[in-house]
């Protein structure tokens, strides 16, 4: 499955369960995804490796839900940007990190 449809499909799910019967602002829906990267970090920190990765797919998941909710074309966004960075200098210019 593509990147988009995949966007499509995450919405598409996230509507039928009721999480878009009422409009959500964007930053509502970027404060789930950061949630999801803190759980991440946690299972991380407690060496879950399973709930890790599972917590990295509901990261994924809430940007498609977030991309599908507002018809963005992350598939394209994605590929420009990784493009992008293969001509950046090493450690873009010297960045610590």
């Amino acid at each position: 499955m593509k990147i988009n449809e995949l966007c499509q499909e995450a919405y598409e799910t996230a509507k039928s369960k009721g999480w878009h019967d009422e409009e959500r602002e964007t930053g509502t829906l970027l404060a789930l995804i950061h949630s999801e990267v803190s759980e991440a970090l946690e299972a991380d920190r407690k060496g879950d490796s399973e709930n890790f990765i599972e917590e990295l797919a509901d990261v994924c998941i809430r940007i498609f839900d977030l991309c599908g909710s507002k018809n963005l074309d992350l598939e394209t966004a994605i590929n420009k940007k990784m493009l992008k960075n293969k001509g950046r200098s090493f450690k873009h210019g010297g960045k610590a990190y």
